[in-house]
């Protein structure tokens, strides 16, 4: 038997891409696409847009009342929010400061790239209904982040090599 026939068909991305951020360095449309498109467990119709600070901020303060720029939002679109034609598609928005993933890569000694493919993941994964709210569920969401960034050759995003001591760590 062809191997192919065994494979189920891959789910459809409709992604849309906004670059509102001064940012030197950002991942670009195929990049975010390919990312976006490892962590799919249905089809998804999502604009994904890179910010800069005042906006993420503005965003966090807004919706989760967090005064403060975080590294990813994600938003879910009830049914009540579709157009015609998206019944098929799960909708919604991520939106990544630019800044604070920069800060955190600088912090966390990890490659700009990786970390924007990580929190794309991450974003992806929010919008299909995965969360990290209790530690059962965060143990699951960070073993598939985990297994979805090894495959597309990235470090494990959850391992941090403490300088001080050593010895790596989570």
């Amino acid at each position: 038997m062809n191997k192919s026939m065994n494979k189920q068909p891959a789910h459809k991305l409709s992604l849309a891409v906004q670059y509102a951020s001064g940012a030197q360095i950002m991942p670009t449309r195929a990049q975010l696409r390919r990312w976006v498109k490892s962590a799919l467990q249905r089809d998804v119709r999502m604009t994904l847009r890179i910010v800069d600070e005042a906006e993420g901020r503005e965003l966090n303060k807004k919706y989760r009342s967090k005064d403060y720029a975080t590294n990813v939002l994600t938003f879910v679109y009830d049914d009540a929010d579709m157009l015609p034609g998206d019944t098929d598609f799960l909708c919604g928005d991520a939106v990544i400061c630019a800044p604070v993933v920069e800060q955190e890569a600088a912090a966390q000694h990890k490659e700009l790239l990786a970390h924007y493919a990580h929190l794309a993941i991450h974003a992806a994964l929010h919008l299909q209904g995965h969360d990290h709210e209790n530690d059962s569920d965060a143990a699951e969401m960070e073993a598939l982040e985990t297994a979805l960034m090894l495959k597309l050759h990235y470090p494990d995003p959850y391992q941090t090599t403490q300088i001080a001591n050593g010895r790596p760590g989570k």
